[in-house]
């Protein structure tokens, strides 16, 4: 039986780090800062890194790309990161989660992305947060942390003043800032898709609309596990009380976003069945105007095939009026009164387009 490459072979240890396929050579990027000032590398190995933290309160390490083990594993002996955590590391499937060691805090998130064709994406993001440091891994290179490293750079507001579990707070404020891009493309396409279905333009509504109920179905998964992450935070007794007023600020944003979430998806299933009840109405106007056609032509062929058997006139019981000298006009006569008085009734029934008379008025 084979098994998948996400995660290690079964019945193999916990704690096997195993990495993800294809993950590239990982970039590391710190920050070193406190409330005297900012020092920013490109640390090659983790003793430049250890000799930063030493020389600042606070350590931010960015790691962008898990393809190397032994980094890891140097990462975590240093630090004393917990195996079963490192493992998570790798492991680029997870939902959102917190979970506590001895010494740290573990966080996973899911950090939206959009793609060059417009698909929607989400890349993990785990974070080990401890008393004077936070370490951040992203499955490959590019995120949305660019304003909190400018916020770092130039010491604007609060960040080089309280700690690392505030600079945890202006990650997590910048991922959930990033769903609202990602979220009004979403209602921009729905807008598009609604007029599109109002005019019943475009077979491929269809697996459209089914596109976007998948991306909002990937995003709220993203999205809902990071409210028990907020809660977890603001009942935690060891918070800082000072962080409270932002974390709630998170908190009311995971929360209007989950509810943008499932408006947009009861507008994706109002527009599938709106698109139905379309393109079914359309179906009937055809069908009503093929119907018409046939039911005028049913007399017209009936009088037709009736003169198109040309008896021979020798006998009085055959047809008189193959003999008469305006026989076919009159016959034609007949049939044009035929069909234009059913036209008629049928307008008067209100089976036409245009028509004004009501069913219960004609009768």
């Amino acid at each position: 039986m084979r098994t998948s490459s996400r995660h290690p072979r079964a019945g193999t240890s916990p704690g096997t780090l195993v990495p993800p396929p294809e993950a590239p050579l990982p970039v590391l990027h710190a920050f070193g800062y406190g409330p005297e000032g900012c020092e920013e590398s490109h640390p090659k190995d983790i003793a430049a890194a250890t000799e930063l933290h030493g020389r600042h309160d606070t350590l931010w390490l960015n790691v962008d790309g898990l393809g190397d083990i032994d980094l890891l594993k140097r990462l975590g002996a240093t630090f004393g990161l917990h195996d079963l955590s490192l493992e998570d590391v790798l492991a680029v499937h997870h939902r959102a989660k917190l979970e506590r060691y001895e010494g740290y805090v573990f966080v996973v998130l899911r950090m939206p992305e959009l793609s060059a064709d417009g698909e929607i994406e989400t890349d993990q993001l785990s974070l080990f947060v401890g008393p004077n440091y936070v370490i951040s891994f992203q499955q490959r290179h590019g995120d949305c942390f660019d304003a909190v490293r400018e916020r770092i750079r130039n010491g604007k507001g609060r960040i080089r003043h309280l700690g690392a579990l505030y600079l945890f707070h202006a990650l997590l404020d910048a991922v959930i800032d990033f769903y609202y891009p990602v979220l009004e493309k979403i209602g921009e396409r729905l807008d598009d898709l609604e007029d599109r279905v109002i005019a019943a333009k475009g077979a491929a509504i269809t697996s459209e609309i089914h596109r976007v109920r998948r991306d909002l179905l990937t995003l709220r998964r993203a999205i809902w596990p990071l409210r028990e992450i907020l809660n977890d935070l603001l009942r935690d007794e060891e918070t800082d009380k000072k962080l409270y007023p932002f974390l709630r600020d998170c908190y009311d944003h995971v929360v209007e976003l989950v509810d943008l979430i499932e408006t947009y998806r009861d507008l994706s299933t109002g527009l599938m069945e709106v698109y139905v009840s379309v393109v079914g109405n359309r179906m009937n106007e055809i069908m009503k105007v093929l119907t018409i056609i046939a039911t005028i032509f049913i007399p017209l062929s009936f009088i037709a095939s009736v003169y198109g058997m040309n008896f021979d006139t020798s006998s009085p019981y055959n047809m008189p009026e193959l003999g008469w000298k305006y026989g076919y006009v009159i016959v034609l006569t007949i049939m044009a009164i035929a069909g234009f008085g059913m036209l008629y009734w049928f307008w008067r029934r209100g089976w036409m387009a245009g028509s004004q008379v009501d069913d219960d008025a004609d009768a």
